[in-house]
């Protein structure tokens, strides 16, 4: 999966307990008509592909979806959802014209010579 839009924070790297553990989280805000601002988490080695991003930057970040079962001390149990990113890439703003033939200048054209109101053709449009 993936989740394409604009960068609005990026965390710091966390780390956690004796093992090293290291988490750092990066919000991204989609650009649609209800934007959502979407927390992903980048664990141990994949924290290092934030450092070449910046707040503002337009991304898409292939991430996975986590869920896990946990019973508390009472014996209930509940469950928790995390959105887990593994790969992120800038995305260039495209022209609209990207895909357009290129147009030459103005120079280019060289105006009409003789018209002739008398002469018509019959289409009919």
């Amino acid at each position: 999966m993936e989740v394409q839009g604009r960068i609005k924070v990026i965390g710091e790297t966390q780390t956690f307990g004796s093992n090293g553990f290291r988490k750092r989280e990066v919000v991204v805000t989609t650009e649609e008509q209800y934007p959502q601002h979407i927390s992903i988490e980048f664990i141990q080695d994949k924290t290092d592909l934030l450092n070449s991003y910046q707040v503002g930057q337009q991304v898409k970040v292939g991430i996975n979806l986590r869920g896990r079962e946990w019973v508390n001390p009472q014996g209930e149990t509940k469950y928790f959802n995390s959105v887990q990113g593994w790969r992120i890439e800038a995305v260039q703003s495209e022209p609209a014209s990207e895909n357009m033939p290129p147009v030459p200048p103005a120079e280019a054209f060289e105006p009409a010579g003789d018209l002739n109101e008398e002469d018509h053709d019959d289409l009919p449009f």
